[in-house]
């Protein structure tokens, strides 16, 4: 063969051998699965509330694959991480931390200061009695400039105060020690803390039942006041522990519209859909009490989740994360409560971490 001919063979060959890759490696491409995070890419990140065993195994596999945010869900409250004046339990936080910088997600930090999960100490001086203003407003300080500075730069975004109104609509705000101790102060001074230990950190007001309109208003009023004083917040946390009775649609996008009207980021930060209706107060499962997810709760479900997600996308210019609050039926907080051991059923993926009937009406963009 000539020499001309042979080179010019074993480029061709090779030009061959570089297509074929290529259409393979694109083929292996198109067939990767898509998650919510990709679904969602042009919308907001998803985000899901993770703890230790959530990062490993087959829960872990299904995280990476479907969510771009984690939010720890107990491992930064107060009473976890800071148990003692002098003690401080990092390695849960630091492991989630970890996990999402090895694997390129976001972070969200909850929370830096809240009435529940808060350990005893801080409240008390060592004779038992409620300390001083001064000095609890310094304890929180402390709490979380260390906490904040640790994580500078690796945490995007705080709920800096979690569920400070009260629920009673006679009430403003709730009557925890923070408030009995401080008065209203403290909400600001923690968020003037937060952006202290790191400017660049979004810092968010967090609470529940933002649809219904008597505590909706009082966040706002809330809100309200820190913007026009020029405290530090950038966003508002609605939490979205919602249920196949609530929230209508006009709820929802009269919650959006106005909390928007005072241009701070939303997100969504604790969402799920619980088969049962809303009880406030806790108590234990009654005998004979279902706790089945029979198709008429299955086809309720899938249908609020279509409505409500349908409605997320048309904000997404004011809406800036989702989350969910937790990873699959397979384990939630609401099967414990408020009724303690009635299952729920509450997410997109199933106990067998398989995708429900629901998943698919959040991706079907077309209704």
């Amino acid at each position: 063969m000539h020499i001309h001919t042979l080179r010019n063979f074993w480029i061709s060959f090779a030009l061959l051998g570089l297509i074929t890759s290529c259409k393979i490696s694109q083929q292996s491409e198109n067939k990767k699965e898509k998650g919510l995070k990709d679904y969602y890419e042009e919308y907001f990140p998803i985000g899901v509330a993770v703890n230790t065993k959530t990062l490993n195994g087959d829960e872990g596999r299904l995280l990476l694959r479907e969510f771009n945010s984690i939010t720890p869900e107990n491992a930064m409250k107060m009473g976890p991480i800071h148990p003692k004046e002098n003690v401080y339990n990092w390695w849960e936080a630091d492991s989630m931390v970890n996990f999402a910088q090895k694997h390129g997600l976001k972070v969200r930090g909850h929370n830096l200061c809240w009435h529940e999960q808060t350990p005893a100490w801080i409240f008390k001086d060592d004779q038992d009695r409620l300390v001083s203003k001064e000095i609890l407003l310094k304890r929180l300080k402390d709490h979380i400039a260390t906490v904040v500075s640790r994580y500078k730069g690796r945490i995007y975004a705080w709920d800096v105060v979690n569920e400070a109104i009260d629920d009673n609509d006679s009430s403003f705000l709730r009557n925890s020690l923070w408030y009995q101790i401080c008065g209203e102060e403290f909400i600001a001074k923690a968020f003037e803390y937060a952006h202290q230990a790191d400017p660049d950190a979004l810092l968010f007001y967090n609470d529940y039942n933002t649809e219904r309109p008597g505590k909706r208003d009082k966040i706002y009023k809330l809100l309200k006041k820190l913007v026009d004083a020029k405290v530090p917040v950038h966003g508002v946390g609605l939490q979205a522990h919602w249920s196949i009775f609530e929230p209508t649609e006009k709820e929802l996008r009269d919650e959006i519209e106005l909390f928007s009207s005072l241009g701070l980021q939303i997100h969504f930060t604790e969402v799920d859909m619980s088969i049962y209706p809303w009880e406030k107060e806790r108590r234990p499962k009654k005998i004979g009490e279902s706790d089945v997810f029979s198709p008429e709760l299955e086809q309720k479900q899938l249908e609020q989740y279509s409505k409500v997600f349908k409605i997320l996308r048309e904000y997404s210019e004011s809406i800036t994360s989702v989350t969910f609050w937790n990873l699959s039926d397979r384990y939630s907080w609401l099967d414990h409560y408020p009724v303690e051991g009635r299952k729920n059923y509450p997410l997109l993926f199933d106990a067998d971490l398989q995708r429900k009937k629901a998943y698919w009406e959040v991706v079907n963009f077309k209704k």
